[in-house]
């Protein structure tokens, strides 16, 4: 199938199975699958234009509310933290969607930006130590509303930029500096991820964009993404609870490792 905005040809099958497996792990630890869909997209499927950030937030839109829902109907959502994280993340995700446009538009610069995103989280996971707290809905009162909002707000202009809405930066740095756990924090992150992820579509498909720059996302294309990804999602709020949380970090942390690696050799090849 072509699908002209991103300007490739995928089979139909695979952005659905894409979706599905990517946000069945990461939905575990509060993250929606659409840091690793992006490298997957640019790497595999050759789609490198700055509307591919658009895309991946489309596949946002579309997959978190299973997870969302999963995490609420189990009684594992923690409501004040979510709003916390939505308020600051959405103003900066406004600046990183500039960022994306203007500096970050050409592909092998965008790449050792992800490269070093995703290293940074890497090295944040792994030098976390293990939460020691097995509550899966933390107390108000051991939420700092004032720090999470100013992370938030510098998480969301990276998270605009890249295309993920800030959950997958923000959970690391819940558990690395505030020492919460990945268990409680999950649908809350995902939470606020969604509300970032619906102004940052309709920053991409309705503010002006650069001459000559395709800004608006691949409908179609993020659509089969999410179908895909709604499903996983669900499956995968439904299993976190029987996952160690060691196991969750460290998987996550070698794998964000692995890619950032990858990009950074990209770049300077």
């Amino acid at each position: 199938m072509f699908f002209a905005t991103a300007g490739i040809t995928v089979p139909l099958w695979l952005p659905p199975l894409a979706g599905f497996t990517l946000a069945f792990f990461c939905s575990m630890v509060g993250i929606s699958g659409a840091f690793l869909l992006l490298p997957f997209q640019m790497s595999v499927l050759g789609y490198v234009s700055p509307s591919v950030t658009a895309t991946n937030l489309v596949f946002n839109l579309v997959a978190i509310p299973g997870g969302v829902w999963r995490y609420a109907r189990e009684g594992r959502m923690h409501w004040s933290l979510a709003r916390i994280i939505a308020l600051g993340t959405l103003p900066g995700l406004l600046a990183g969607w500039w960022l994306r446009l203007h500096w970050l538009a050409e592909p092998k610069t965008f790449k050792l930006f992800v490269g070093l995103v995703l290293a940074w989280l890497a090295l944040r996971l792994l030098r976390s130590p293990s939460s020691t707290s097995h509550s899966s809905a933390p107390s108000d009162g051991g939420v700092p509303a004032r720090g999470v909002f100013l992370l938030a707000l510098v998480i969301g202009m990276v998270g605009g930029a890249y295309g993920i809405g800030g959950g997958s930066l923000m959970a690391p740095v819940l558990v690395a500096v505030f020492g919460l756990s990945l268990h409680a924090i999950a649908g809350a992150t995902l939470f606020g991820t969604f509300l970032a992820s619906l102004v940052g579509v309709a920053a991409y498909q309705f503010l002006p964009a650069p001459a000559g720059v395709t800004a608006q996302p691949d409908w179609a294309l993020g659509l089969l993404f999410g179908i895909g990804g709604l499903a996983g999602m669900y499956l995968g709020a439904r299993m976190q609870k029987h996952v160690p949380q060691r196991v969750l970090k460290t998987g996550l942390a070698l794998l964000l490792a692995g890619l950032a690696a990858g990009y950074v050799l990209q770049f300077f090849r």
